[in-house]
């Protein structure tokens, strides 16, 4: 059967800002070097079962717009905001070999920069952080306690149309992955949310707002890692993983090492534009 694809949006980026930014329009236009203090926005409680626009509202300045320098180009993926100093969330397969990482935080136009400070390939996390005072932040729900049929809601940025908001249902629990080391990351969480290329690292909602999963890996029904977008299947991350993950870098034990942030990208997540035509130019395959 087809194998699972990673979402970072790589040619989509690529071609993008090479164009002058098509698909990306608004994300970089602003020079990244000028990036100033970001507007805060005051949390608002969100009760349990909100409308989807409640909780789209509840979450939007919360979620981060990612760009990443790799070798082989530049990627594009999706985060959010998890401390008001600003931490955040978003796939380790999005920073992996980056060389510079920047970051546009809610609804703001300025991008600034970030710095990895933990990356954990085993589960496909990474933690970032940015200058930021009292911003919004995202919180960790219960994944344990999500069931099928739950409702869900993802933001993100897919082919870099910030801030797309889609609604599903939960579609299955503890499904296995294949992080981009090899190994298996176990209880994901199965989705017919839309998520595509450029959905990676963003949130996956639960009916109160919270975080239930951090989407990052599309079934596509195309064969042998084709190009190929959302069908429907659709896997987060579970909270509980992100969670241990969160406490795990904020104690120092998965800084990033040299060779983690100079190692080459084995998907091609940020491919170049002469290389638009190989196989999965969207920077999804895992193998």
């Amino acid at each position: 059967m087809p194998i699972p694809k990673m979402l970072a949006g790589g040619v989509a980026a690529a071609l993008a800002l090479g164009a002058g930014g098509a698909i990306v329009h608004e994300a970089l236009d602003s020079s990244p070097s000028a990036a100033g203090t970001q507007t805060t926005a005051s949390a608002r409680p969100i009760a349990a079962n909100s409308t989807p626009s409640a909780i789209y509202d509840g979450a939007k300045d919360a979620v981060t717009y990612i760009v990443a320098d790799t070798p082989q180009g530049q990627a594009t993926g999706s985060g959010f905001v998890v401390s008001k100093d600003g931490l955040i969330v978003t796939n380790d397969h999005v920073v992996d070999g980056a060389s510079r990482v920047q970051v546009i935080v809610g609804t703001g136009k300025q991008a600034q920069e970030a710095t990895v400070v933990g990356a954990d390939p085993s589960r496909d996390l990474a933690l970032l952080k940015v200058d930021g005072h009292d911003l919004k932040t995202l919180s960790l729900g219960d994944s344990s306690s999500v069931g099928v049929g739950d409702n869900t809601y993802a933001i993100g940025n897919p082919f870099g149309l910030d801030h797309t908001f889609t609604t599903g249902i939960v579609s299955a629990l503890n499904r296995d992955l294949q992080a981009p080391d090899g190994a298996t990351i176990s209880g994901a969480i199965q989705t017919d949310a839309a998520i595509n290329p450029g959905n990676s690292g963003g949130p996956l909602l639960d009916g109160g707002g919270k975080v239930i999963g951090v989407n990052s890996q599309i079934e596509t029904g195309s064969p042998n890692g084709a190009e190929g977008g959302n069908v429907g299947i659709g896997f987060a991350i579970p909270a509980s993983t992100v969670k241990a993950f969160i406490d795990d870098a904020k104690g120092g034990k998965l800084a990033p090492s040299q060779q983690q942030q100079q190692q080459a990208d084995p998907w091609g997540q940020g491919q170049q534009q002469q290389q638009e035509q190989q196989a999965d130019p969207y920077g999804l395959g895992i193998g």
